[in-house]
């Protein structure tokens, strides 16, 4: 059995030709690789949910799937959150190999 991949921390939705969500990329990649965590990022015009949900809110930034923020991304705040452990992680396990 193969362990899956884990889901990235950050999720960035942004839309092309969007001028702040080149500048949420930017800043994202630098907080994230600060934090040591992973990212992704969708496009809110693929996905119907998400367009109805975050059209005009763009770039959005969730965070373990919660909105964390839109439109810019607070630094500060962001490597704070990140700092605590996902509660989408299980704790590691004393007797686990």
């Amino acid at each position: 059995m193969t362990a899956s991949a884990p889901q990235p921390r950050v999720t960035l939705i942004t839309r092309v030709n969007c001028h702040l969500c080149e500048v949420a990329k930017d800043t994202l990649a630098r907080v994230a690789a600060t934090a040591g965590v992973t990212w992704q990022e969708v496009d809110v015009d693929t996905d119907p949910g998400l367009l109805d949900e975050y059209s005009d809110l763009v770039p959005v930034i969730l965070v373990d799937g919660k909105t964390h923020g839109y439109w810019r991304v607070d630094e500060d705040r962001l490597l704070r959150d990140l700092a605590t452990p996902s509660p989408l992680t299980p704790p590691l396990r004393p007797d686990a190999p």
